[in-house]
This record gives C-alpha cells, structure tokens and sequence, in this order.
C-alpha cells in the first residue's frame, strides 16, 4: 500500500508542477467603517490635510510655489535700492557680510537671528540691508523671515502684505511656500510675520519653526531671522534655538550698557556672532572699529 501511496503523490506532483501557476486571488477592498470594527490592529488612514507638507523641496518648487508679489519697498530703509552704491552705510554692510562669510569657515553658520536689547534699536533695519547685500552677490539666493510677531515691520520695509505668514505656519494652517513671497529683486524670498495673535511666545516655542528652516535651508545661501527685542520678551532666546548663530543690534548714546549685557545673557557664548553698532555719527568711531564688533573667546560683554 506505502507504494501505491507514494506513486499517486509523485503523480500529483507532476501533474501540479506541469500546470500553470495562477495568479494571487485580488484583497477585496476594505470599508474602513467596517475595519474600525474588525479584532487586531487596524490600517493606518493618512491624514489628507497631511500631504500638503510633504511637497519636494526643490528649487522648482521654490520657483512655482512661491507667491510673486509686488513690492513697493521703502527706499528709504534699504541702502541699496537708491541707485547709489556709495550711499551712506552702504560699505558698512558690506563689511559686515564679508565677516559672516569669514565666520562661516570656522563655524556652521547660514541661519542668522537678528535681535536687540529693547525696541528701536535698528535690528529690522539691519536684517532688511543684510539680505539686500547678501542678495547682491551673483547666485546668492537668501530667505528674509519676520519672526517678531509682537511688532512686525519688515513688511511695511518691503512694501507688501503682511500674510500669509509665520504665524500662520506655525498654527500648521498654510505650507512652507503659501508664506513665501519673492519681489522684483533677484533671490530674496520673504516670509512676513502672518496674522496677529495673542500669545506669540507659546506659538514661537511649538519646534515648527525649526522644522521650517530643516526643510528649506537647502534653498537658500542665507536665512536671515527678524525677531522681537531679548530683553522685555523671551521670544529671541527661543527663536534662536533653531538658528545657527545670533547678531545683536545696539544704538549709540541709546542702549543702556546694563540691558545689553542683559539682552547678551540671553544666548551662548558660542551661538553671539557679533554686534552691530548702530546710529553713529560720521567719525565717532575709528574706521577699523565704525561697525562691527567680534565676539571671540571669552565673555562677550568685554567685547
């Protein structure tokens, strides 16, 4: 009997092994109501709303997706838009970009916060002709971001809306390009400070900012941060946790000597960069030293 067993099983062997094989029988689709039902663990749904933050980050996008506006800067403010490269200031800021790019060897640095001690020191000032001169040099594509959302005024600098913007971003209600604007001007985007709201210091510590800059700094050459006053607020020391390195703004005859060692606290020795002495008189200060002051080894308030 084992034989006649073992001579039928061969023969069913080769008979299967002769025939075709048949495709896989088709999953019949599942109703997710009836899935919620169903013992074990169920499919993970995503979450459509979700899929307008995967978008690639390439330059095409950044270049399609961006919203092209139409500036109507304040000439005034920015030094290089007059027409007169010789203009007042004008080599000062150009001085100050050649140490950030002599900073960078040393040290990683392409997101920059601009901050101050107290209000009307000149900080939107000095990041508005910060990435103007960044912008002037062939190729140099830099993101200017208005990250004070107590007192925005780097769109009035520019000329143009204020939102979408940041705020609006870190509430997770637009992507990273419907808050990115671009001008006229080659290669400067913007991103304004977004709708007003009422408590800033909780939405600016949620970690979406750092998550913008992860995802578009690969764009960009420089990004350039605005951000509210270190002393009356702790916005600046929380936005510069997501930045590489921070320049403090102080005004002549103006910031008391005790709030901006206050206002420096605020940060690592490692991340100041540097100061920015601003609204002095012509020759107040010798040419070697006229506008910016290096923060190197040791405590920053000797500097």
């Amino acid at each position: 009997m084992s034989r006649i067993h073992e001579a039928l099983k061969k023969a069913e062997q080769e008979r299967a092994a002769a025939q075709p094989l048949s495709p896989a029988p088709a999953m019949p689709a599942l109703d997710l109501d009836d899935a919620a039902e169903m013992p074990g663990p169920h499919p993970v749904v995503a979450d459509p709303s979700a899929s307008m933050f995967a978008a690639p980050f390439s330059l095409d996008a950044l270049l399609s997706r961006s919203l092209q506006m139409n500036w109507q800067p304040d000439k005034n403010a920015l030094l290089f838009l007059n027409g007169d490269d010789s203009a007042p200031g004008t080599e000062e800021f150009r001085t100050l970009r050649s140490r950030l790019y002599h900073f960078r060897e040393k040290m990683t640095l392409k997101t920059l916060l601009i901050t101050s001690a107290v209000p009307k020191e000149g900080k939107t000032f000095t990041a508005a002709n910060l990435a103007q001169v960044m912008v002037r040099q062939h190729g140099r594509r830099v993101l200017l971001i208005d990250a004070d959302l107590r007192g925005p005024r780097l769109h009035l600098t520019l000329g143009t809306t204020a939102g979408p913007g940041l705020s609006d971003y870190l509430e997770g209600k637009n992507d990273e390009f419907s808050i990115m604007q671009r001008g006229e001007h080659e290669n400067l985007y913007f991103i304004p400070s977004g709708k007003e709201i009422d408590d800033p210091s909780e939405l600016v510590s949620n970690g979406r900012l750092k998550m913008l800059l992860q995802r578009v700094e690969a764009l960009f050459d420089w990004i350039i941060v605005d951000s509210p006053p270190a002393v009356p607020v702790s916005d600046a020391s929380v936005l510069a946790k997501a930045c590489d390195g921070v320049l403090m703004v102080v005004r002549a005859a103006s910031t008391p000597a005790d709030v901006a060692r206050r206002a420096r606290q605020e940060f690592p020795d490692q991340q100041l960069v540097g100061m920015v002495l601003n609204g002095t008189r012509d020759g107040a200060i010798p040419y070697a030293r006229y506008y910016y002051e290096t923060y190197h080894k040791g405590p920053a308030s000797k500097a």
